[in-house]
């Protein structure tokens, strides 16, 4: 049984998978990566220069980039990880047990603290505290009865 296994690209860069680790079709594992025993990544999901820790999990359509991610971590649908501002590449850092909750934007640098939970659908560009809740919110407009003008 193969404990691990490291894909040299380059001398630089490596990727390596641990034991027990799940790969989903479509999916983009990186130079520079490093996804930890038990991981797990879904579909339509691209790793970049990441390390994925133990028994996390990101389960599709998501990208992580320049991000360190520890141990039993949820990355919802849709969630990315905004590393690139222009001229530099930027560290995302989420510490263990941290959920993130569907199409979520986090904005580097910036560090999820231990068992935080971000809701669904926010865009962070601040730290987030050890067991905190964070999450953006734009007020619901409706407009009764509108027409096209």
């Amino acid at each position: 049984m193969l404990n691990s296994f490291t894909f040299p690209f380059s001398s630089k860069f490596l990727t390596t998978l641990e034991s027990d680790v799940s790969i989903g079709p479509f999916s983009r594992i990186r130079p520079g990566s490093l996804l930890a025993k038990g991981s797990r990544v879904g579909n339509f999901v691209e790793v970049k220069k990441s390390k994925l820790g133990q028994n996390s999990k990101i389960n599709h359509l998501s990208y992580v980039g320049d991000t360190s991610i520890g141990k039993n971590v949820n990355i919802g649908a849709g969630v990315i990880t905004c590393n690139y501002d222009g001229r530099k590449k930027n560290k995302t850092k989420i510490l263990d047990g941290a959920f993130i909750g569907s199409n979520t934007a986090l904005v580097a640098p910036i560090k999820i603290g231990k068992k935080a939970v971000v809701g669904a659908g926010s865009t962070l560009n601040r730290d987030v505290k050890d067991k905190s809740l964070a999450l953006t919110r734009a007020k619901q407009l409706e407009i009764k009865n509108y027409k096209k003008k």
